[in-house]
């Protein structure tokens, strides 16, 4: 789907036709970070089963070798802190003690193996709920790759920064010749993004912090576009938190890394995109905030019944919006 902010115009046109809605000269921003292999299935010393979803790396560091995590567990209510699990016969799990809210502060430990390389080799990327596979089943081991971006370089997200799905590199060499250029920001996709906004207010929520970087050569392409007139396009609104987290009230941007709290909702005057590529969000989601801050309220609704009577597909693996 295309939506016009200055017109309120929708359109509707397939994926592979994005180069012919950009110009020369314009510059997407991606996010090129990568999902963890984070959900990781054990068993109890009872025999019940344990499965640990990895959100965040904590700052305070472990012992040699450990890496300190806040992690749901589940069954929450029946673990006990101190408890100890083994995950593919690499990986050590170890309950350091109960959090607010589910979670809890994980210990990882591989042994004589960096846990990065036991987290790849043991854990499972962690799908959406809504995406059921069983152990063992055969898909999982497509999912691995197929929850992936292009982009994908940088590990550290909980979830895929789904507006990036749609590109294969079929579609990058045709906007490398159409003269549209690429530059890679990276935010690590928490849980906190997708938790529902509960406040009775949207001004009140608070969103869960990100680690974010963008690297010198990101800045320096972002500014240089901005200078001769093309269009910076966002894809994904986790590469929009990124550029807002580091933009000057000029609409510059300086290189920059460490986490945000970013959270756009209608009101906000953006300072460096002019165009977005993204996905269909649920309803009292952070992500359609920023949408709607972006495009307006009014022309979000009305491009939303039009997806909904169109049957657009929602969620992860859905069909993407072109705002311009």
């Amino acid at each position: 789907m295309t939506l016009s902010r200055t017109t309120g115009e929708i359109g509707h046109r397939g994926f592979s036709e994005l180069p012919f809605l950009l110009r020369r000269g314009d510059l997407l921003v991606v996010n090129d970070t990568k999902v963890l292999h984070g959900r990781l299935r054990a068993a109890r010393a009872t025999g019940g089963a344990v499965e640990v979803f990895l959100l965040s790396p904590l700052p305070e560091a472990g012992a040699a070798g450990e890496e300190r995590w806040e992690a749901l567990a589940r069954p929450s209510k029946r673990l006990k802190a101190g408890e100890e699990f083994e995950v593919g016969g690499s990986l050590r799990v170890r309950l350091s003690r109960r959090l607010a809210e589910g979670r809890w502060e994980v210990l990882l430990s591989g042994g004589s193996v960096p846990v990065a390389k036991a987290l790849e080799r043991v854990g499972e990327v962690p799908l959406p709920p809504y995406i059921r596979r069983r152990p063992g089943d055969p898909a999982s081991r497509e999912d691995a790759v197929r929850y992936q971006t292009v982009f994908a370089r940088n590990p550290g997200s909980v979830a895929a920064p789904t507006a990036g799905l749609h590109f294969d590199e079929d579609l990058l060499g045709e906007l490398a010749t159409a003269g549209v250029g690429i530059a890679r920001v990276t935010l690590s996709v928490g849980y906190g993004t997708f938790s529902p906004i509960r406040t009775k207010e949207v001004e009140a929520y608070a969103i869960h912090p990100e680690g974010y970087r963008l690297p010198p050569e990101a800045a320096a392409e972002i500014n240089a576009a901005r200078g001769r007139g093309g269009r910076v396009v966002a894809v994904g609104t986790t590469s929009v938190r990124t550029l807002e987290t580091c933009a000057s009230s000029g609409g510059t941007v300086a290189p920059s890394g460490g986490t945000t709290r970013k959270f756009i909702f209608p009101g906000y005057r953006f300072r460096v995109i002019d165009a977005l590529v993204t996905n269909f969000h649920l309803p009292r989601s952070s992500l359609l905030a920023l949408v709607m801050a972006f495009a307006g309220v009014d022309a979000v609704r009305e491009a939303y019944r039009e997806a909904i009577a169109r049957e657009y597909r929602f969620y992860s693996y859905g069909d993407a919006m072109f705002i311009s």
